[in-house]
């Protein structure tokens, strides 16, 4: 049974939302300000997290920027709820590092339909397709190695930890390396939503967030390619020598 934390300091929408997903099957936690939220975080360890971002006390951008600095619960899904509709607003609550956002008033419907989709990518599956064939635990293209198990990524001596988000975007261009995607192919693939549910900008700020960690000069990335007017791409080249396959 999957856990899910839910905070808001509206009582009457906690109340509804958690029936509701205790409904479809959910273990529902509940928090009604960013304190209760962290404290509840760290003893109950939940799959996901609907987070409200106007809160007292601690509000939801702070709450997702310690819950991103803690080892232990740097990984784990946040779907940030906003009154604010503004396409800037929304960057901000993806820039703290949520994975999705909705804006209030909301359909239940459609929030359960987004947790299902957040959740499905909760579990990843295991499979290769780098430079090596035999550790399956790895994916390696030229510079870049994405360990499956830890979350994480090393580019030379330099790791990263990846959010749940970062890290499926990632893993899915990697498997598919050379190959271009759009923002919505993207939003269909990685994140599972219908067709033109989603914005695309959740796409390329995920994408800009990756490459502030993961580029040398995220102003001019080498690793995540972007082609105009078509979407982004991993390249997998060969060095002159025949070497090792570099990324352009």
């Amino acid at each position: 049974m999957c856990c899910i934390l839910l905070v808001d300091d509206e009582q009457d929408l906690v109340w509804a939302v958690r029936h509701s997903l205790i409904d479809e099957g959910y273990e529902v936690i509940t928090a009604y300000d960013g304190l209760e939220a962290l404290a509840a975080a760290q003893q109950h360890r939940p799959d996901l997290i609907v987070l409200d971002i106007v809160m007292p006390r601690l509000d939801g951008l702070q709450v997702c920027h310690r819950l991103r600095r803690d080892p232990d619960l740097a990984a784990v899904l946040i779907l940030l709820l906003t009154v604010r509709g503004t396409v800037e607003d929304r960057l901000i609550g993806l820039d703290k590092g949520g994975d999705d956002y909705l804006v209030k008033p909301f359909d239940l419907r459609e929030l359960k339909a987004r947790i299902r989709a957040l959740l499905r990518r909760s579990q990843p599956t295991y499979y290769g397709n780098g430079d090596s064939s035999e550790d399956l635990s790895m994916i390696t293209i030229g510079s870049l190695n994405l360990d499956l198990h830890t979350f994480q990524v090393r580019i030379g001596e330099k790791v990263v930890q990846l959010t749940t988000t970062e890290f499926e975007l990632i893993h899915y261009l990697m498997l598919h390396p050379g190959a271009v995607f759009s923002s919505q192919q993207l939003l269909q693939q990685v994140w599972g939503y219908p067709p033109e549910v989603a914005d695309p900008s959740l796409v390329r700020w995920h994408i800009k967030n990756l490459r502030s960690k993961i580029e040398p000069d995220p102003t001019q990335p080498i690793y995540i390619r972007n082609l105009s007017r078509h979407g982004y791409m991993i390249e997998r080249r060969r060095s002159p020598s025949g070497s090792t396959p570099v990324l352009t």
